[in-house]
């Protein structure tokens, strides 16, 4: 077991340092005009961060036998997006968040007013990486396939219409299903959508887009319950981020609806779940198997 912990975590830094030359080579150098702004993506992408969408991305192409180069770019693409959602989601009129990834956030760094203008860019440069890339003809179905999957999975119908049932949840009685459907579309769809595009870039048929979708769903799931329970029983300075904000603000969290308890047995019931999808894929699921693990089992 030991060596298989080991393997994942070695595996989990090299993808990550791949992902981070790709991010350094996309994003806008931190010297080029309007020079505050650039910098200020870069002080958010490059805070940390577990590059979990990207990640997963590339191994649901590995799993599918897809071309690694190909989607290392639209990789690098899906954590700008995620970067950006962190960004804004910190911002004082939403979660007013002073730490991100053990950094001062992105509006206590450079401002409000730069904060959201860099939000912004990062959408707007991560949706251009994935409207291009990868590049030529013979990619354009595919590539349109996955762009289609991510702008669905970030809209009103998903994680910004998460986003926003959300914030009007807070202080306020919510039902079990409320708190599933939120965090489904606030944390999940974006985690799915990254599967899909590699998936897409694979070439991936119906039948095995639906199978990678039901693995997705069960650990965007086993995410968010996780962060909820981390946010109850973890330290900033092993998260990185403030910890006990969920309670202090009245969220709608798995813990305050179901007890930590009982999270935690739903917790375990879902990573149970999302193995099961990733076994019945080529390969036994690759990775798969073993980052639902990791999303359970993670510290921060």
């Amino acid at each position: 077991m030991t060596s298989v912990v080991a393997e994942l975590a070695a595996y989990l830094a090299e993808t990550r340092a791949e992902i981070d030359e790709v991010l350094g080579r996309l994003l806008p150098p931190a010297d080029a005009p309007p020079v505050r702004l650039h910098q200020a993506m870069r002080h958010s992408v490059f805070a940390g961060g577990k590059r979990l969408r990207p990640i997963l991305c590339l191994a649901a192409a590995e799993t599918l036998g897809g071309p690694r180069e190909a989607v290392r770019e639209p990789a690098a693409g899906l954590e700008m997006i995620h970067t950006y959602s962190l960004v804004h989601d910190d911002l004082p009129a939403l979660d007013d968040d002073r730490l991100r990834r053990g950094q001062p956030t992105c509006h206590v760094a450079f401002g409000e007013a730069i904060a959201i203008l860099a939000g912004d860019a990062l959408l707007t440069h991560g949706l251009t990486v994935l409207g291009t890339r990868p590049a030529g003809d013979a990619w354009a179905s595919a590539r349109g396939r996955a762009f289609e999957a991510v702008a669905v999975a970030i809209g009103t119908g998903g994680m910004i219409g998460g986003q926003v049932e959300d914030l009007e949840a807070e202080n306020a009685p919510a039902s079990e299903e409320q708190v599933a459907r939120i965090h489904e579309n606030k944390t999940g769809r974006l985690i799915r959508a990254s599967l899909a595009v590699g998936a897409h870039l694979s070439r991936a048929d119906a039948a095995t887009l639906a199978r990678l979708d039901e693995y997705g769903r069960a650990i965007g799931l086993a995410f968010q319950i996780k962060d909820d329970l981390l946010d109850v029983e973890g330290s900033a300075a092993e998260l990185g981020k403030s910890s006990g904000k969920d309670a202090a603000s009245g969220k709608a969290t798995f813990p305050a609806v179901w007890g930590i308890d009982r999270s935690r047995a739903i917790l375990r019931d879902t990573l149970a779940q999302a193995i099961e999808a990733a076994r019945g894929l080529p390969h036994g699921g690759g990775r798969l198997p073993e980052l639902a693990r990791f999303v359970g089992e993670r510290s921060r």
